[in-house]
C-alpha cells in the first residue's frame, strides 16, 4: 500500500513525498521445525512448510534447476546455451504465464525478494570474477587493429542509435531522460559475455577467439568509460557542477584506495609466496571480506555497485597464486548454482502484457536498439573484411561481436527495478538478447570451424623429407620430467650437421585464473611484456642441448598458455605456421621402477587424441617404460659408457605407420653410434592377413630401401598369433634402448590376434600398448608413430 503527498510555498511546488506500507513477520519465521513436526503439532494451525523463509528459497532454487535442465536438454539438440534455457525458464515461472496467481516460485513479495537477493549476489561475484581473470595490461598492449575495433564497434552503434532516436523524437535531452545512458548499454560490449562464448565454442585461442577477446577487452573499457561520461553529465545537469565534481572526486577516491592501497598489499602477498605455492588462507579470506564490502562502499561513494566489483577485481593480481585461489574456489558455486538463478530471476520480469500496448518512448528505443545491433554488426564485419580475414570468418567475428548474455539482462534487470527502464521497453530488450544468444552460437559454429585450416593436402611427413634436408619437429613440454624425456630423446636421434634437426619446444601452460590466452615466441622477445615469467627453466635445458648439438640442431621455445582442453588448436597451428613434419607428444602415465604409477594425467591424455586426430602432420607419443632396473642406462650426449652405441629397435609389421616409423630410424641411424635393428614381424599363415597388395608392395620397397642404404641388423620374425608376438617381444624389449613402432590404429592382423582386447591405451596402438604394460620390464623409452592423416574437406 503507498500514496504520496506534496507540498506547496510561495514559489510553487517544491517536493514530492511517497510514502510505501509494508507488512512484517516478526520474529520473522525462517528455519522450519520439520515437515513432520508441523503435521503433528496441532498448534501451528494452518501454518505450512513454505511459511518459513530458508526451505521456501531452497524449494525455489529447485523448481528453477529442474526447469532449466528440462528445457536445456531439448535446447541442447540445437546447440542453443544453457543461458537461454535460464531465462526462459524464468520467463515461464514468471507472469506471462502464471498471470493471475502466484507461480511455484513466486509465492509472496518477500521470498522473490530473498530469491533476487541470492541471485544478484551471484551477479555480483560474477562480475568480481571477471575482473580477477581480465589481464589489464593486454588492453594498452593489444595491436592497432584490435584497438580499431574495439572503439569503432562502441562509438559508431552508438552514433547511429543516437541519430535514430533523435529523429523519432526530437523532444527532451539524451542526458536528462536517460537516452545517452540507455543508448550506450545498447552499443556496449562486454568482454565475460563473449568470454563465455568463445569457451562454450571452443575456440577461446583459435586465431579468431584471440582478435575477438582483444577487441572486446578494448571495447569493454570504452563502454565503460561512455556510461560513466553519460552519468557525470546527468549528475551535473541535474545538480550543477558542484553535483558532478563531488562525483568525479568520490569514484577517483575509490579507484586510488583500491590501485594505491589494496593492489600493493596483495602484491606484496603474492610476492611472498614460494613459487607454485598456495596462497595462506587468511589472506583469501581478507581479498573476500574486503570483495564483500566493496560494492558498498562504492554506493556510498557515487558509483554504481557492480562497477565498484569490476574494479576491485581488476586490481587483483591476475593468475596464480592469488587470481587462481579466487577463480578456483569462487568459480564452481558462482557459475553453478548463483548465476542461474539470477539469470532465470530476471527472465521473471519479464512481462507479455507489457509489450502489447508500448509507449512511444519504448517504441524509439526499441527501434534505436535493432539499428545499434545492425550497425554493430555492420561496422564488424567491414572492420574485419578490410584485415583480410576470409569471409566466413569475417561473419562469424562480426555476429560474436554482437552476442548478447548475462551482463546485458543484469543491467537491463537492474534497470526495470530502478525505473530507469519501462516493462515494455526491457520485455522488447529481453526478447531481443534472447534471439540474439539463440543464433550467434549456432551461425558460429557453422562458419568458423578451427580445425579446418589444418587440412593440409601437402604432405608433412618424414617419409617426404630429404635426408640431407633439416627436419622441423615439436615437442611439447608439460611437467620438468617432459624436458628430460625430450632430450634424452634427440640424443639418441644422433643428430648431424648434414641431418640437422630445427626443434620448436612447446611448453604448455595451463590457463589458470585468466581469461586471456597467450603465446609467446620466446626467441623474438626483446624483453619480458610482463612480470609473469614463463618457461625460464625450460628454455635453459634446451639452450644446453642446443649448444651440446652445435649446428646440428637449433631450438626456438614456446609458450601457451590456455585451457587444457583447447591447447590442441595451439599445438596444431604452430606446426601449420612452422611447416613441421613431426610432432612428439608426452604419455600421459609415468611408472616407477616397481611398477607402480607415479604420475597419471587424463586431461594430457585427452589433449594427446585431439592432436593425433587432427594434426597436419605425423605425431609420435613418448613413453618412457623404467621398470625393475638392474644397471641404469645413463643418457647424455654421447652413449652410454657401459656401450658405445645406441641401440634402437623399430618393430615392422607393415602399413603407413610403420613406413613412417621406419623412415624416422632410416633417417637417425646415419650416425655411425647408431646401431639400428628392424624387426619384422610375419604371420606364419595368411589366414586372417587383410592387408592389400598395394599396401605389400610399399613395405617392400620401404624394407630394400633401407636395407641398401643403413647398416641395419634384420630379423624375420614369423609369429602365428598375439601371445606367441607378446613372448617374443618380451624377450627383446631389453636389448634396446629406444623401440620405434607404428600406431597401427584399428589395424587387425594375425601377429595381434588375441591382444586387441587387452588393449588399455588406445592412442598407442596395439604394440605400443603391449610395449608399455607392466608385463614388460626394462629401461627404454618407446615412441610410436602415426603418419600424417589425409582428411577430405
Amino acid at each position: 500500500m503507498s500514496n504520496s503527498s506534496s507540498y506547496t510555498t510561495g514559489s510553487g511546488p517544491v517536493k514530492m513525498i511517497k510514502f510505501e506500507e509494508r507488512c512484517f513477520t516478526f520474529p520473522p519465521k525462517v528455519i522450519s521445525p520439520g515437515l513432520p513436526a508441523l503435521l503433528l503439532d496441532h498448534n501451528n494451525g494452518n501454518e505450512k512448510l513454505l511459511d518459513y523463509s530458508a526451505p521456501r528459497l531452497q524449494f525455489q532454487m529447485s523448481v528453477i534447476f529442474v526447469l532449466t535442465q528440462t528445457i536445456h536438454s531439448l535446447l541442447k539438440i540445437l546447440g542453443l546455451p544453457v543461458f537461454v534455457s535460464q531465462i526462459l525458464a524464468g520467463i515461464i515461472l514468471g507472469p506471462t504465464v502464471f498471470p493471475d496467481a502466484y507461480s511455484l516460485v513466486n509465492i509472496s513479495e518477500d521470498s522473490v525478494g530473498a530469491l533476487g537477493n541470492v541471485g544478484g549476489f551471484g551477479f555480483v561475484i560474477f562480475l568480481f570474477l571477471s575482473g580477477v581473470k581480465t589481464d589489464v595490461s593486454l588492453t594498452y598492449k593489444s595491436g592497432k587493429k584490435a584497438v580499431y575495433i574495439g572503439i569503432l564497434t562502441v562509438v559508431m552503434p552508438l552514433i547511429f542509435c543516437l541519430i535514430t532516436i533523435k529523429m523519432r523524437h526530437w523532444a527532451g535531452n539524451l542526458f536528462m531522460n536517460k537516452t545517452f545512458f540507455l543508448a550506450t548499454s545498447y552499443a556496449g560490449t562486454s568482454f565475460p559475455v563473449i568470454h563465455c562464448l568463445l569457451s562454450e565454442l571452443k575456440i577461446l585461442n583459435s586465431e579468431l577467439g584471440r582478435l575477438v577477446l582483444s577487441s572486446a577487452q578494448i571495447g569493454d573499457m570504452v563502454t565503460l568509460v561512455l556510461t560513466m561520461f553519460g552519468m557525470w553529465v546527468n549528475s551535473g545537469i541535474q545538480s550543477g557542477l558542484i553535483g558532478v565534481v563531488t562525483d568525479i572526486g568520490m569514484a577517483t577516491l575509490f579507484i586510488f584506495i583500491v590501485l594505491f592501497v589494496l593492489r600493493p598489499v596483495m602484491k606484496w602477498v603474492v610476492n611472498h609466496t614460494p613459487e607454485a605455492g598456495q596462497i595462506k588462507d587468511i589472506c583469501f579470506y581478507f581479498v573476500v571480506a574486503t570483495f564483500m564490502i566493496a560494492p558498498r562502499i562504492s554506493h556510498y561513494l557515487q558509483l554504481n555497485p557492480k562497477y565498484g566489483a569490476i574494479i576491485f577485481g581488476l586490481s587483483v593480481p591476475d593468475g596464480p597464486p592469488l587470481g587462481s585461489a579466487l577463480v578456483e574456489k569462487l568459480d564452481p558455486i558462482t557459475s553453478g548454482l548463483f548465476l542461474p538463478i539470477f539469470t532465470s530471476t530476471c527472465g521473471m520480469r519479464f512481462n507479455l502484457t507489457d509489450i502489447k500496448h508500448p509507449n512511444q518512448f519504448a517504441k524509439d528505443h526499441a527501434i534505436g536498439s535493432m539499428v545499434t545491433l545492425v550497425v554493430k554488426f555492420g561496422v564488424s564485419l567491414v572492420l574485419a573484411v578490410s584485415c583480410r580475414m576470409p569471409v566466413r570468418d569475417s561473419l562469424a567475428f562480426a555476429l560474436t561481436m554482437i552476442y548478447r548474455g548475462t551482463v546485458e539482462i543484469g543491467s537491463y534487470s537492474a534497470m526495470y527495478d530502478k525505473q530507469v527502464m519501462s516493462g515494455d521497453l526491457f520485455g522488447y530488450m529481453t526478447i531481443m538478447i534472447v534471439s540474439v544468444a539463440s543464433v550467434v552460437p549456432v551461425l558460429v559454429k557453422w562458419l568458423y570451424d578451427p580445425s579446418r585450416k589444418y587440412l593440409c593436402f601437402q604432405k608433412r611427413t618424414i617419409m617426404n623429407s630429404k635426408l640431407n634436408q633439416e627436419l622441423r619437429m615439436i615437442g611439447c613440454v608439460h611437467v620438468p620430467g617432459h624436458v628430460n624425456s625430450i632430450i634424452n630423446l634427440f640424443h639418441a636421434f644422433c643428430p648431424t650437421k648434414e641431418s640437422s634437426i630445427a626443434l620448436d619446444v612447446l611448453h604448455l601452460v595451463k590457463l589458470n585464473g585468466r581469461a586471456t590466452p597467450q603465446f609467446i615466441a620466446h626467441h623474438k622477445q626483446i624483453k619480458t611484456n610482463s612480470d609473469k615469467s614463463y618457461s625460464e627453466n625450460v628454455i635453459v635445458a634446451f639452450n644446453h642441448f642446443q649448444r651440446s648439438c652445435w649446428e646440428a640442431v637449433s631450438v626456438n621455445v614456446f609458450t601457451a598458455v590456455s585451457p587444457p582442453t583447447l591447447m590442441y588448436e595451439d599445438t596444431c597451428k604452430l606446426a601449420m605456421d612452422r611447416l613441421t613434419s613431426f610432432i612428439i607428444l608426452p604419455f600421459h602415465r609415468r611408472w616407477c621402477t616397481d611398477g607402480s604409477i607415479e604420475s597419471e594425467d587424463q586431461t594430457l591424455r585427452c589433449l594427446n587424441f585431439d592432436i593425433v586426430e587432427r594434426a597436419p602432420c605425423s605425431v609420435g607419443i613418448l613413453v618412457e617404460v623404467r621398470r625393475h632396473l638392474k644397471s641404469p642406462i645413463i643418457r647424455d650426449t654421447l652413449p652410454s659408457h657401459n656401450s658405445s652405441y645406441y641401440n634402437i629397435g623399430v618393430i615392422f609389421m607393415g602399413g603407413q605407420d610403420d613406413r613412417e616409423a621406419l623412415a624416422l630410424a632410416k633417417r637417425i641411424s646415419q650416425h655411425k653410434s647408431v646401431r639400428l635393428t628392424v624387426i619384422h614381424l610375419k604371420a606364419k599363415t595368411s589366414l586372417g592377413d587383410i592387408m592389400v597388395d598395394t599396401e605389400r608392395m610399399l613395405d617392400d620397397e620401404m624394407l630394400r630401401d633401407i636395407k641398401k642404404s643403413v647398416n641395419l641388423t634384420y630379423i624375420d620374425k614369423k609369429v602365428k598369433d598375439g601371445p606367441e608376438t607378446s613372448t617374443f617381444l618380451r624377450s627383446i624389449v631389453e636389448d634396446y634402448q629406444l623401440i620405434i613402432v607404428g600406431r597401427r590404429y584399428r589395424s587387425r592382423d594375425p601377429q595381434t590376434l588375441g591382444l586387441e582386447e587387452w588393449c588399455e591405451f588406445q592412442e598407442l596402438g596395439i604394440i605400443g600398448d603391449l610395449l608399455s604394460s607392466l608385463d614388460f620390464v626394462g629401461d627404454y623409452s618407446l615412441l610410436i608413430v602415426q603418419q600424417q592423416r589425409q582428411r577430405a574437406a
